[in-house]
């Protein structure tokens, strides 16, 4: 496996509000337990070794949505907060570079390589990675830092969390991204 160089590759966490939260606790059921958990390990892996971290919100723009800038659900988790330098990019649509400065910044920052991590894989993750990688990016999708949730079909079948989620890695897979776990991750970033 290629290394990754903290100069040229950059971590996009993307949508981990705690509007996620309130799914759960209203009884949606998602995939990936431990997610929230492997993106703090590699929160901590990209400032270690001084690689770019981006942060993405999505403001929604319907007043009654969770993610409503006035909604508690719009904050940040905790523990992926963002440190002083970290920029945090706000979007209104699924894909994080729709409307929003992230390509510009990532050329200006002479990145060529992202690793895409956040919620939900069959959502706001795909459509930011499906761009990415037509934007012409390397895209690294972290497969045990990504989660979904449970979702009815067109005919009221029920289609789990963990189908959406390979479904959505396997559409990806090799057109769009490389699928990686995160300690491939951290193990291929180098240090400065």
């Amino acid at each position: 496996m290629a290394s990754l160089s903290p100069h040229r590759t950059a971590l996009i966490v993307v949508d981990v509000q705690k509007a996620f939260d309130e799914w759960e606790a209203a009884g949606k059921r998602r995939n990936n337990p431990d997610a929230v958990k492997r993106i703090v390990q590699l929160l901590a892996d990209f400032r270690a070794k001084r690689a770019p971290v981006i942060h993405v919100r999505h403001a929604s723009r319907d007043p009654a949505s969770h993610f409503w800038p006035d909604q508690f659900g719009f904050a940040v988790k905790d523990e992926v907060r963002e440190q002083p330098g970290e920029p945090v990019i706000v979007k209104h649509v699924n894909s994080s570079f729709i409307g929003t400065d992230l390509e510009v910044r990532l050329r200006q920052m002479g990145i060529d390589k992202v690793v895409i991590v956040g919620a939900t894989t069959n959502h706001c993750v795909e459509t930011t990675t499906r761009m990415a990688g037509n934007l012409g990016f390397k895209v690294k999708l972290v497969r045990d830092a990504t989660w979904t949730f449970d979702r009815e079909g067109v005919d009221g079948e029920l289609y789990t969390a963990d189908q959406i989620h390979a479904m959505t890695l396997a559409n990806l897979r090799e057109e769009f991204a490389e699928i990686v776990a995160a300690d491939d991750v951290m193990r291929r970033l180098g240090t400065t």
